[in-house]
Order: C-alpha cells, then sequence, then structure tokens
C-alpha cells in the first residue's frame, strides 16, 4: 500500500539475504546497524519536511483559512430545532450506521472477488442484502471484546464492538460532558479518559499525549497517518449534533480532528459531518453530498476528488466499476495510495450514497461490495441516508437482530441501549440550537 512498493520489495528480499546469512554465521550486524541509523535519519527528514509554496496555501489547517476557501453555501438549512422531525431521523441514522458497519466489519479490506466468494460459499446474494450468514477466523476476537463469530447473521444479538461505532459514542460523551463549544482540548481530555486502544493516526495521538506531547502537536509528532479516514469516521456525533447546520457540524468536526489529522484528514471529517447535518434537512442523501463540498477548501485534494466522484457517479452503476475507478484514479492496491486513506475512500463513500439513494440496504450492500475500508465507508453511507430517510424508513432486518444495544470498548461505557443514544443525542443538538 504504497507508491513505493519496489522499496518494500527490496527491503523484504534484504531482510531474508539478511537472515539467511547471520543463521550461517556471517558479520551481516554491523551493516545492518548502519543501514537502520540510515533510514531513521531519513525518516526524521521526511517527517520535518512540509508542504511549501501553493500547495500549503492551498490546503492550510486553520480554520478560518479553511473557511476562506469554501465555496459559497448554505451554511445552515434548519433555523430551529425540529424535534419531531429528528427523532425518527436520528434514529436512522444510527441504526444506518451500525448496520452498514456491522456488514462491512467481517470484510474490512477485502477484495470484491473475494467477497463474492465468500457470498458464493454461504448461498448469500452479492453485494450483499443482509448480513453474512458466515464469517471467516470465526474465533478471532476483536478489539478485546467480541469474536467475528458475533457478527454473523445467525449470532447477532447486539450491535457488535468497532471503532466505527464507538467513536461516535465518545462523541457523545464529549458533547455532554463539555457541551457544543468544546474544544480540541477537550477531546485530548476525553481520549486520555475513555480510550484503552487506537488504530494508526488516532494511536499515535493517543500515544503522543500519554506521553505528555500537547493536543497542539499530538498529530504531527511522529504520525504519517495524518491523511487516513481515522478522523473521516469520527464524523458522525458532530452531524448529529447539527441537524440542518452543516457548518456548526463541520466546525466541531474540525476541533475533533485536529487532535490527530492535518491536512486531508481533517476535511475528510469535516465534509462528512456536514454531509450528515444536511442530509437531516434535505431528506435527499445525493443533495447533502452536495453541500458538504462547501464547507471544506475548493483548492484541496479531497475537494477535486469529491467533485471527480459526483461528476462520474451517473456512470457508476456497480461495484465493480467502482472498484476500478478508484484504482485507475489513486493507484492499484499495493502499488498506491493507502486502502485506507481519506480520499480514495470518500469516493467510494459518494457512490454508494450515489447508487442507493433512499434505498439503504442497495447502498450498505453496494459500498461493502466495493471493498477498500469497507465498514468505515458503509457505515458512513448508512448514517447519511438513515439521516435522509428516518429509521421508519429502514427494512427491519437491518436492525432487529441488535435487540436496541450496541457495544463499545469505551472505558466505563461498554454498553449503550440505541433508544437512549437517540434520546442523549436528542437532547445535545436541542442544546446546539439553544447555543446559537
Amino acid at each position: 500500500m504504497s507508491y513505493f512498493g519496489v522499496l518494500a520489495k527490496e527491503v523484504r528480499e534484504l531482510l531474508l539475504w539478511a537472515d539467511l546469512r547471520y543463521e550461517q554465521g556471517a558479520p551481516v550486524k554491523g551493516r545492518i546497524a548502519g543501514l537502520v541509523r540510515q533510514v531513521r535519519a531519513l525518516r526524521r527528514e521526511l517527517e520535518r519536511t512540509r508542504p511549501e509554496g501553493p500547495r500549503a496555501a492551498r490546503e492550510p489547517n486553520d480554520l478560518p483559512a479553511i473557511r476562506a476557501l469554501r465555496p459559497d453555501g448554505p451554511r445552515t438549512l434548519w433555523r430551529k430545532f425540529d424535534s419531531r422531525k429528528y427523532a425518527d431521523r436520528v434514529r436512522g441514522a444510527f441504526l444506518g450506521r451500525s448496520a452498514g458497519c456491522t456488514l462491512g466489519a467481517p470484510v474490512e479490506g477485502w477484495s470484491p472477488q473475494t467477497m463474492k466468494a465468500l457470498a458464493e460459499h454461504c448461498g448469500a446474494d452479492f453485494p450483499p442484502t443482509d448480513y453474512w450468514p458466515e464469517v471467516d477466523r470465526p474465533y478471532e476476537v476483536r478489539y478485546g471484546l467480541d469474536a467475528r463469530a458475533n457478527y454473523a447473521r445467525r449470532a447477532l444479538r447486539y450491535v457488535p464492538v468497532d471503532d466505527d461505532m464507538t467513536y461516535t459514542l465518545l462523541g457523545l460523551l464529549i458533547l455532554e460532558r463539555f457541551g457544543p463549544r468544546f474544544t480540541t482540548a477537550d477531546v485530548a481530555e476525553a481520549w486520555t479518559r475513555y480510550l484503552p486502544m487506537a488504530c494508526t493516526a488516532e494511536r499515535v495521538a493517543l500515544g503522543n499525549l500519554r506521553a505528555g506531547v500537547s493536543w497542539r502537536r499530538s498529530a504531527v509528532k511522529g504520525n504519517p497517518y495524518m491523511e487516513w479516514i481515522g478522523a473521516d469516521i469520527r464524523s458522525d456525533p458532530w452531524g448529529y449534533a447539527c441537524p440542518g447546520w452543516p457548518e456548526r457540524a463541520a466546525e466541531m468536526a474540525y476541533r475533533d480532528a485536529y487532535l490527530s489529522h492535518r491536512h486531508n484528514g481533517i476535511y475528510g471529517e469535516m465534509y462528512f459531518s456536514a454531509v450528515i447535518a444536511a442530509a437531516f434537512a434535505t431528506g435527499d442523501p445525493v443533495e447533502a453530498l452536495h453541500v458538504g463540498l462547501s464547507e471544506i477548501p475548493r483548492t484541496c485534494r479531497l475537494y477535486e476528488d469529491l467533485c471527480w466522484a459526483l461528476e462520474v457517479a451517473p456512470k457508476v452503476k456497480d461495484h465493480r466499476r467502482a472498484h476500478e475507478l478508484v484504482q485507475q484514479r489513486f493507484g492499484p492496491i499495493g502499488g498506491g495510495m493507502s486502502t485506507v486513506h481519506t480520499n480514495n475512500n470518500a469516493c467510494l463513500t459518494v457512490w454508494g450514497v450515489c447508487i442507493g439513494r433512499r434505498d439503504l440496504t442497495r447502498a450498505i450492500g453496494t459500498t461493502v461490495a466495493m471493498g477498500y475500508d469497507c465498514d468505515c465507508t458503509a457505515a458512513t453511507v448508512g448514517s447519511i441516508v438513515g439521516a435522509a430517510i428516518g429509521a421508519k424508513a429502514i427494512p427491519a432486518h437491518w436492525y432487529r437482530p441488535f435487540r436496541n444495544r450496541c457495544r463499545s470498548y469505551i472505558k466505563g461505557h461498554e454498553w449503550f441501549a440505541i433508544s437512549d443514544v437517540c434520546r442523549r443525542f436528542a437532547a445535545v443538538a436541542r442544546a446546539t440550537f439553544r447555543d446559537g
């Protein structure tokens, strides 16, 4: 998963030869130690390097500069909080997110071909129209709590644990504890209090915080993952807290994302938070995708990629074409952009919404079938479509197995009742509108 796959190949070959000669008694340790010193020096040099010139100006990291580069947009779609409409739509968003995440989790990172083979083995539809009847490696435990078997249709008894769901619930706790004007420092406090683990950019940022690094630098010290999808998957609570108010949702997303991400990593969370917020008001998930564009810099790479995805969307009829187009634009797997990057997965998310529109089954099933980080993309698609159509329009087979329960790995908050989560989001959304 690199533009420099040739380097990875050479390093693998080098290690094989070094192991062999070491086992045979050759004096290789000193030479390897010298190479390690050179590699570390180059890594430090690359870490210190920053975008320069026009690129730096096009992709700023401070909110005023980001806002100065936005295209025109509605900023707000609801003038006041509509509690009646909101109740069904926040439940739809959370159930849609839960369904997309649970469907994608067992096949995260799989190719469409491998998923199709699993579907044929299980006698299931592909793209999927229900949860997987079987999963591979059922005995493996995810996030220290749920065996992979718990994500299969016959074993589902609640929303199984996943980082995509955990960050949505953590966002709720942040909003309840600190209010709608929470700061990045507040997010840092919540992370160190509640998170026992994290992945990629979040793992680095959390480790930095625990080592005493300021929240101002936790995203940049030793963090080559700062444009990966980790901030993107934390979009939902801010959209739920700001229904019909995309500008405010994007602002909250910025404060959250800054702890672990920079540049397009930040913009990804801002974009999807704005999209989700807009979906509550528009009732049209595709229209919401266009509204979201008005909250990120029109000069950044993500904006360019999203505009391209929306432009070609009418020609993307199925998961196969989506997978092919992403590989053509961002490089093949193993020789281009990481499969868990913000930008390529954002394009897949856009196409999942455009293909499914108000049909949640088609939307999340097709998105999962596209591959890449498909639990993240399908969760976001489910959230957008669910916010647009409401819970009453979601087929019951997607949420009945959850039995109103959701699991997380948040310290001291392992179990949540879905009805309670929706009620609590309604309270923080009401507070956001009162706050103005």
